[in-house]
């Protein structure tokens, strides 16, 4: 396993390692010792998994109470997948970081808490996405921030996506800046 983190502070790819031959392939997705000496969080109270056909765009979502960290990986299909910096406090506020998951590449992501986070759908195959949190969903603070806001130009590689209507009403990042929530 070797982790990798990223310009925005706290953000961190982690290339699994894939034992493959004729057969299929092989990996772990956790282990404890390796993450534990890697300086990752290891204590992941909730799995999350979801299904999503193509040209699916979720997000941007976040949680402020209890404040979530997810570890982000593909088990079938491939997404993009991005991270934004909503603390406020931070020299990177505001900036968005994306990369391709798949279940080919043995990557995950590790976005801590303070993030927004959301992803589309590459490809014509449904994409089964799963993430560990560090704390509990907690339904009653929910939150998110539009999609396409122009403040964050993320260049998402779907055309057209196919949105829910609760994210096509999801607030700009300047309503979050005007809130903090």
């Amino acid at each position: 396993m070797k982790v990798e983190s990223m310009e925005i502070e706290g953000l961190k790819v982690v290339q699994l390692d894939i034992w493959k031959d004729s057969r299929g392939f092989f990996m772990e997705r956790f282990n404890l010792d390796k993450f534990r000496n890697a300086g990752l969080p290891f204590e992941f109270v909730q799995d999350n998994h979801s299904r999503s056909i193509p040209r699916v765009l979720r997000g941007l979502h976040y949680q402020p109470e209890p404040a979530q960290g997810k570890l982000v990986g593909v088990l079938k299909g491939k997404i993009w997948d991005v991270a934004v910096d909503i603390r406020h406090e931070s020299k990177t506020f505001g900036k968005s970081f994306g990369l391709e998951l798949s279940d080919e590449n043995g990557l995950l992501l590790w976005i801590p808490a303070g993030f927004a986070h959301g992803f589309c759908v590459l490809g014509d195959e449904p994409a089964d996405v799963l993430y560990k949190v560090n704390a509990l969903y907690n339904p009653k603070t929910e939150a998110g921030i539009k999609w396409d806001d122009s403040d964050f130009a993320i260049k998402w590689p779907v055309p057209n996506p196919i949105i829910s209507e609760r994210d096509q009403k999801l607030p700009s990042f300047n309503d979050f800046r005007r809130t903090g929530l």
